[in-house]
């Protein structure tokens, strides 16, 4: 088994024993396995403060200021973490690696970010994948709508 594979499998292994989850994490696993692919790296670093919630960097468009988004930063190497000057380490902050399929299936439901930004080449800040939070919602809900039978209406006589 891959990394990648290994990871999925971790996920469904530890979601919560409902007897509901664990199928909704595996039936969601084609479309985290298919962004995790496209990604360079099998884990990565996020900046985190000492309460382990993502730092978020706001960053706004220079053509229309009102134009904001909130992205979260992953770098490939603990070194990389410290080149961006939005999140750099210090003593209220700690980057901690994390596999790619963990940080996919987080970001779904971080309502107040907009994507994370995935640093592609060590040492540089030009090579970046930016995921979208909306895009990866749509994509699991098309893969649920798919898979997952019908509910049934309550009202049904």
């Amino acid at each position: 088994m891959n990394n990648i594979e290994v990871q999925i499998q971790s996920l469904i292994d530890n979601a919560p024993d409902d007897g509901m989850t664990p199928k909704l994490v595996a039936t969601i696993a084609p479309v985290l396995r298919a962004i995790a692919m496209k990604l360079r790296h099998h884990q990565y670093y996020i900046v985190q403060n000492l309460q382990e919630r993502w730092v978020l960097t706001t960053l706004s468009n220079k053509a229309n200021p009102d134009l904001e988004k909130r992205v979260v930063y992953a770098f490939p190497r603990l070194q990389d973490a410290s080149l961006s000057s939005s999140t750099a380490v210090d003593s209220q902050t700690v980057a901690k690696p994390m596999p790619v399929v963990d940080i996919l299936f987080q970001l779904v439901a971080l309502e107040p970010v907009d994507s994370i930004v995935f640093f592609e080449t060590p040492g540089t800040t030009d090579n970046t994948t930016e995921i979208l939070r909306t895009d990866l919602q749509a994509r699991i809900a098309k893969q649920l709508q798919q898979h997952l039978p019908p509910q049934v209406p309550p009202d049904i006589a």
